[in-house]
């Protein structure tokens, strides 16, 4: 229990730190506050003092009260706007640090991360969780600060007006303090549950989004319906629980003050016979401004527990260690040479390695298929020389450096992918192509390689040429034409290791016929990996290996392999069968 505490405070101190390089600023709304809540106070003395000048015979200082009470309200406002608006602007540049912070985060994860994570929780992050952690830490502050001066300032009015009788409210502290306890556990568990259904709604709507012809194609809808209902029925009781457990809370806190007041009442119609009515009024009038400035402190431990539990899910991310990189190595130029030595890989939380002693050379220039059924590892392979996965047993080098040594950007500078799943921004043509590190790229380059793709087939037919918008990954495009349009961006890239993972899938074969040809200009100056489906598109390749459950069960040029009469000329056969075509 002390152990949760503990942390929970340190959750909280860690939150407060992004307010210190606006310090200045806060302080400004602290002070603004300040002024606010001495008003308080001065307005039950103001009344206390109307009260006796009525009843007094003198009436010399009457005229001066309405200006005093004139000028609170001047000075009350004043105060109030300070605080406000300051704050307002410390809050929104929280909200901004913290969620480029994390953006920026999400940017450094390994591939693992991404893997095991859902993508609605990761943007909920970004957008829902981000605006409770703020509101712990400037909305909640303002509360404490104002209405904790406030409630402060009330009660140093009244232990000076009456120390004696004023000793009921410490009384009821302790009751306060055990229901202030029990309510912070409930809405900190209450809050964590919220934030977990608005990532599944997210993850929900976005998988609609982004599969809703798979959707309408397979009748979902009603399941899909069915799903975002459950959920946001589920967000909804949740949320309906906070809220009673925080409506509640206020009601307790307000019938135990309450009752205080009552006895205070009561007790003091005895301890006040010696006090004059202007006193009396105005000690009554404080101890009944007190109640307001309680609530306001028991919504601010509720915003506060709400941004904790929030703030559990962001450190969490900031705290996941980023992609290794703890290389050195790192060279301008790079031959492309690539070479597997006894390697075996096998991915965290699975029973069965996914590549077992795997040992191959492409030497520069060189090309080389990796063919088999799904799941047998090719795409693994290929991904461990990215260093999307670190690898442990056995080496990869490239130019004869194990990749590990390589700084991890450098490394990927001598990589282009192509992969099946094209990825694509909603931004024009151009700048899809030149993407990155390629922003730089001159329009003459990128038509260049747009055409070497044999994209400029389709790119020129449209009004706006290269400057067309494609929309959210591509979607106002083919299926081939987005493929190529990946492709053009490898070709930009130039870089002496191309990997293509079944990057001509997409293509109707007229297209594939003519990708065939551009790359085989492109492929006689740089090592090539392909995985490939379609056997007819890696036949004139420099070597062939053949996957199947991790290991390389084959391997040779496509005439040695047909000649060996085993797994690959078995799928040779049976993919020529399939398509009527007589095989080579």
């Amino acid at each position: 229990m002390k152990k949760k505490a503990s942390a929970n405070l340190q959750i909280y101190k860690r939150l407060l730190t992004y307010i210190k390089p606006h310090r200045t600023l806060f302080s400004i709304s602290i002070v603004g506050f300040l002024i606010y809540s001495s008003t308080q106070p001065l307005f039950a003395s103001l009344v206390a003092q109307i009260i006796d000048t009525l009843q007094s015979k003198s009436r010399e200082d009457m005229y001066y009260l309405p200006l005093f009470f004139s000028g609170l309200v001047v000075i009350r406002g004043i105060g109030n706007y300070l605080g406000n608006y300051f704050l307002a602007k410390v809050s929104l540049n929280v909200i901004h640090v913290l969620r480029c912070e994390i953006f920026d985060k999400y940017t450094q994860l390994p591939t693992a991360h991404f893997d095991a994570n859902n993508s609605g929780y990761m943007i909920a992050r970004i957008t829902h969780n981000v605006g409770q952690v703020a509101q712990a830490t400037t909305d909640a502050v303002r509360k404490v600060v104002q209405e904790g001066f406030t409630a402060l300032g009330l009660l140093v009015y009244l232990f000076y007006s009456n120390w004696l009788l004023s000793l009921v409210f410490l009384i009821v502290a302790p009751v306060i303090a055990l229901l202030v306890n029990y309510v912070s556990k409930r809405l900190r568990m209450l809050s964590k549950r919220i934030q977990n259904s608005i990532g599944d709604m997210t993850h929900i709507t976005s998988e609609l989004v982004n599969g809703h012809r798979v959707v309408r194609s397979y009748g979902g809808e009603d399941y899909e319906k069915q799903r975002f209902m459950d959920s946001s029925l589920y967000n909804r009781s949740q949320s309906l629980k906070s809220t009673t457990t925080s409506s509640i809370h206020n009601q307790a806190m307000q019938l135990i003050i309450a009752i205080a007041l009552a006895f205070l009442m009561y007790m003091a119609l005895f301890f006040m016979e010696q006090s004059s009515v202007g006193n009396f009024v105005g000690y009554l009038t404080a101890a009944f401004l007190l109640p307001r400035p309680v609530k306001q402190l028991s919504d601010a431990n509720s915003d506060i527990q709400r941004g904790i539990a929030a703030a559990e899910s962001l450190f969490e991310i900031m705290d996941t260690e980023s992609e290794p990189d703890s290389g050195t190595y790192q060279t301008d130029t790079c031959q492309g040479a690539l070479e597997f030595k006894n390697l075996t890989f096998q991915y965290a939380g699975t029973n069965e390695p996914a590549l077992i002693d795997i040992s191959f050379k492409a030497e520069s220039g060189q090309t080389i298929a990796l063919v088999g059924a799904s799941g047998g590892g090719k795409s693994t392979l290929v991904n461990l020389v990215s260093r999307f996965y670190p690898h442990e047993t056995g080496e990869i080098l490239l130019d004869g450096v194990e990749i590990n040594t390589y700084k991890l950007a450098n490394l990927r500078q001598h990589i282009a992918l192509v992969t099946q799943q094209v990825t694509l921004f909603n931004d024009t043509i151009a700048n899809n192509i030149a993407y990155g590190m390629l922003a730089s790229a001159s329009r003459s380059a990128i038509t260049a390689a747009a055409t070497d793709a044999y994209a400029m087939e389709f790119i020129s037919k449209l009004e706006k040429g290269l400057d067309t918008e494609i929309g959210e990954n591509g979607v106002k495009l083919s299926g081939g034409q987005r493929q190529r349009l990946a492709l053009a961006r490898a070709l930009l890239k130039d870089a002496p290791l191309l990997i293509l993972d079944e990057a001509t899938s997409a293509l109707d074969t007229e297209s594939e016929r003519y990708i065939q040809a551009a790359l085989q200009k492109v492929i006689s100056n740089r090592t090539t990996l392909v995985i490939a489906h379609r056997l007819s598109t890696i036949e004139n390749a420099d070597m062939i290996l053949v996957i199947g459950q991790g290991r390389i069960i084959e391997r040779g040029t496509h005439r040695e392999l047909l000649e060996k009469n085993g797994a690959y000329a078995r799928l040779h056969a049976m993919q020529f069968k399939e398509s009527g075509e007589q095989p080579a």
